[in-house]
């Protein structure tokens, strides 16, 4: 069981012209696994999440095709999506702790959304049962408003409501960006047992923090100004990225331990590239440190080692 994107090109459409948010994004996500997807901010990770389940204006699909199990997905049909959606791929959007309605109680909120999937609650109650006792929420919290929740028990909800149909593809879409460490650490976990316990099949974690995804992601994938720019396993994009970007990315994140004095944070110099008229070539080029005359054209996703893909000229002479 996989699910396999091609090409898959989406751009928003403004009245300047059109954003050029994502492009060409090839990969697959095999069942088992947790993909964290990383980058900074307006890299295209949220536009790349929300095109797999709701490709809504002002997205326009460009090209591109998702397959599941070997079957084509109509990702540019919104009103066709609807019998895969949340059956088949499922979102914890970002923000989750406002995605309830809060003035209507939890169960009853719960009850109506299975309603709309033509699913009866009392059919669907084990299984509601055996999710709140996983994210540690007692049976009673169906009686509460959204209100009445912590922030940690309201994302915690909202994975269960995401989940109650057990899709293929669990979107999580910055579900610890809110939260405090503690809290940050727990949502964490119980993703991985979502997925252990089949509430899932696989994730995508979209974040902006990738010390998340060095403890429950399977691979990790590197995005930047809407193209993909690594994938490989977690242990290889941590210890021995390929990219100059990715490199650098990792270079800014903290060590356990380090002081101030002696071991100065640093960010990446330099700003991503505005997307309506992007640059051509690598779009990193005027950022990198080791661009040379062939980063004028733009570089292929290559596999540079088993399992490790890279856009990177210089990288690809050494492949």
């Amino acid at each position: 069981m996989s699910l396999e994107v091609r090409d898959l090109t989406v751009y928003y459409q403004t009245l300047r012209g059109d954003v050029r948010a994502l492009e060409s994004a090839s990969f697959k996500i095999d069942g088992g696994e947790i993909m964290g997807l990383a980058g900074e901010s307006g890299c295209g990770k949220t536009t790349l999440g929300h095109s797999l389940i709701y490709l809504a204006p002002p997205m326009k699909h460009i090209r591109g095709r998702v397959t599941l199990n070997g079957d084509e997905l109509p990702i540019a049909d919104i009103d066709a999506m609807n019998q895969h959606r949340y059956r088949d791929i499922s979102i914890i959007p970002q923000y989750a702790m406002n995605a309830m309605n809060p003035v209507r109680k939890i169960g009853k909120m719960t009850e109506d959304l299975l309603r709309s999937k033509g699913i009866d609650f009392h059919e669907i109650w084990p299984a509601l049962q055996r999710r709140l006792d996983l994210v540690r929420l007692r049976q009673d919290v169906l009686d509460l408003y959204p209100i009445e929740l912590s922030g940690g028990m309201k994302q915690r909800m909202v994975m269960v409501l995401s989940t109650l149909l057990n899709p293929f593809l669990l979107i999580a879409d910055e579900i610890t960006s809110a939260l405090d460490v503690a809290s940050q650490k727990a949502v964490a976990q119980m993703l991985v047992q979502f997925r252990e316990q089949d509430c899932c099949k696989s994730a995508m974690v979209i974040t902006h923090d990738i010390s998340i995804l060095y403890q429950i992601a399977d691979s990790i994938m590197i995005m930047y100004a809407g193209q993909i720019a690594e994938r490989a396993a977690t242990d290889t994009i941590i210890h021995a990225p390929r990219h100059p970007y990715t490199k650098l990315l990792i270079s800014t994140l903290p060590e356990i331990g380090a002081q101030y004095a002696t071991a100065k944070l640093h960010g990446i110099p330099g700003k991503p590239p505005l997307l309506l008229d992007p640059p051509s070539g690598c779009r990193f080029r005027d950022r990198c440190p080791v661009a040379f005359e062939k980063c004028t054209e733009t570089p292929p996703l290559i596999e540079v080692a088993p399992g490790h893909s890279v856009a990177c000229w210089r990288e690809a002479a050494h492949a």
